[in-house]
């Protein structure tokens, strides 16, 4: 991978400029100056990529969690219609012996 050299943009120039000459020290030269501006250039632009990178990495973990997401609401779905096929019928033997108890309960406590 081949860097690319290529000039900084006029506004980071004027800040970091900015920067240089409110750190100005008494009998500093304009030479010391502009390389303290370059320093202070170059790392804005430091930071500027780092802050893309970690955008970058945001975006492809949204983009990772967003795809799984869809892929198990899409596994949910096809198991949710599988079972809305599959159709379990209950045996009517509980209500029936619950019935008969209450109902021998009921008829016990009459005849008591």
């Amino acid at each position: 991978m081949t860097r690319t050299s290529h000039a900084p943009s006029p506004e980071t120039q004027a800040e970091a400029m900015q920067i240089a000459k409110a750190t100005q020290k008494p009998g500093q030269t304009k030479e010391q100056t502009k390389l303290i501006a370059q320093g202070i250039q170059k790392g804005i632009e430091l930071y500027k990529k780092q802050q893309k990178a970690k955008a970058r990495d945001r975006d492809k973990l949204r983009k990772k969690q967003l795809k799984e997401k869809a892929a198990f609401n899409t596994e949910n779905t096809t198991q949710s219609n599988d079972a809305a096929q599959t159709v379990v019928r209950q045996s009517p033997l509980p209500w029936i012996l619950l019935l008969l108890s209450w109902g021998g309960f009921i008829g016990w406590h009459f005849i008591k």
